[in-house]
């Protein structure tokens, strides 16, 4: 049985048994081969829109799942390729569950974007945003999608994180009116405003807490620590210096999030 990475595992785990899926930008395939191999899902789609990426992933099937295992297109009784950009390749709703993982947030927004009717179509979005994710929890948010559930994973220096997303059309309304389909997507502004970091650092996350809370609030805050040193060094006008003023509102709002967690695990 193929083992997974740490990251890859923490999404392969949000994919419940019995449900098709399609793997967006699949690279190496290791994810579908797992699902396949462990019978966790009995139809999977691996999609990517380069050539390459799609023969890395047959010769890992064949390494797993024997020579052979794929015929001239593509296929193996509910395991398939498909070349194409984003969600193209899938026709609506033809899988209950997309995963688009290791790209940048506002690349995901793009492809959610192009045809909002058509994302909307899965029942169901896993997301792993290599960075961006603030922006891409404002757009999910702006662009009829509710985050159900959120993690955090290491995966060698960094922590992950990994979305459960739902277009609200599935979702039970709320006042019994239901959500109709967005015709065209809410841009991204140049600008998000998130004094209380909701958007940085999911709200969910508290709810557990995820056992990565803390550290990932931590690694946030020497990282403006360290934005005040260095902009310190080099400016003449100390600490009024535009850059520090905004790296101390953030210091001071990270800090308040890291009390949170701190309260959330008894760790005070």
């Amino acid at each position: 049985m193929i083992k997974l990475s740490d990251r890859l595992q923490v999404i392969a785990d949000e994919i419940k048994p019995g449900e098709t899926v399609a793997d967006i930008g699949t690279d190496h395939g290791l994810l579908p081969i797992f699902l396949y191999e462990s019978g966790r899902s009995g139809g999977i789609i691996l999609c990517d829109i380069n050539r390459g990426p799609l023969d890395k992933a047959r010769n890992n099937i064949a390494l797993y799942l024997g020579e052979g295992a794929l015929g001239d297109g593509g296929e193996l009784r509910g395991l398939e390729l498909r070349l194409g950009d984003g969600l193209k390749p899938l026709d609506s709703g033809e899988v209950d569950t997309v995963v688009i993982a290791g790209m940048g947030g506002i690349l995901m927004t793009e492809i959610l974007g192009e045809n909002p009717v058509h994302s909307q179509s899965f029942s169901k979005l896993i997301l792993q945003p290599r960075n961006g994710s603030h922006k891409l929890r404002w757009w999910l948010a702006h662009n009829g999608f509710r985050i159900t559930a959120e993690h955090l994973v290491v995966e060698r220096k960094y922590i992950c994180e990994v979305m459960t997303v739902q277009p609200q059309r599935f979702a039970e309304p709320d006042d019994g009116v239901a959500v109709g389909l967005p015709q065209a997507a809410v841009p991204l502004p140049e600008e998000i405003s998130d004094d209380t970091l909701d958007w940085e650092i999911s709200p969910l996350l508290f709810d557990g807490p995820d056992p990565l809370l803390i550290p990932f609030i931590e690694n946030k805050i020497r990282i403006e620590e360290k934005v005040v040193g260095f902009v310190s060094e080099g400016s003449e006008e100390g600490t009024e210096h535009q850059r520090i003023a905004e790296a101390n509102r953030r210091l001071a709002a990270l800090r308040a999030k890291l009390e949170l967690a701190r309260q959330r695990t008894g760790t005070m």
